[in-house]
């Protein structure tokens, strides 16, 4: 597959590059956060969300919005799954990654989805991204054998545990937590997921 940046044009529909932040006690803060053999995921971090730009991200990106600051670190190179939410993410890279993206709109109407779609992203260390609500994504792929590190600020609950019902119907049937609607490849096995992923699983090698 090829890999694209996220500086080329071909990016604009899926989000942008941000400009004008200081990441940089992010991205220190970011180097003491574990990096385990699969994929771990944390919503909210206390001493990334301590940080002065967490203030700066809240009221410039989010238009005053509480949010959350965590992470998603590891070693990974399946697609497995997309999601999407009901807003933009923005995304750190701590260290190079490979985004694996594509549109909402190409979901079809029994919410399946085609992987041929996909799309491949490299989102060099230190870029920030906002990756937009109409944007599939999920966990980063790694470029180097070390792993990969990617900051992760999303409006506060987002994919915390679901403390409601729905009739797992429809597009209800996507949720798996709060403001996250997941389509997975059979493959990657998550549990209590619908696996509506059609194709390949796709690679980064």
């Amino acid at each position: 597959m090829k890999i694209q940046n996220v500086t080329d044009d071909s990016f604009r529909k899926y989000g942008k590059v941000l400009e004008g932040y200081d990441f940089t006690g992010l991205l220190k803060e970011m180097k003491h956060m574990p990096v385990p053999e699969d994929v771990i995921y944390v919503p909210s971090v206390d001493e990334l969300e301590a940080l002065d730009v967490a203030k700066e991200l809240q009221n410039r990106a989010y238009g005053g919005l509480p949010i959350q600051i965590g992470y998603c670190n590891g070693h990974n190179k399946k697609l497995n799954a997309v999601e999407y939410h009901r807003n933009s993410e923005i995304n750190v890279a701590a260290t190079d990654l490979v985004l694996l993206i594509g549109e909402q709109k190409d979901i079809e109407d029994d919410f399946t989805y085609d992987t041929s779609k996909i799309e491949a992203f490299l989102v060099p260390a230190g870029t920030a991204i906002e990756v937009y609500a109409t944007t599939l994504h999920y966990a980063p792929c790694n470029v180097k054998e070390s792993g990969f590190q990617c900051v992760v600020v999303l409006p506060k609950g987002t994919n915390t545990e679901i403390n409601f019902q729905l009739e797992k119907t429809g597009e209800d049937a996507l949720i798996t937590a709060k403001n996250k609607w997941l389509i997975a490849h059979e493959e990657a096995g998550i549990e209590g997921a619908f696996n509506g992923l059609k194709g390949e699983n796709i690679t980064i090698e």
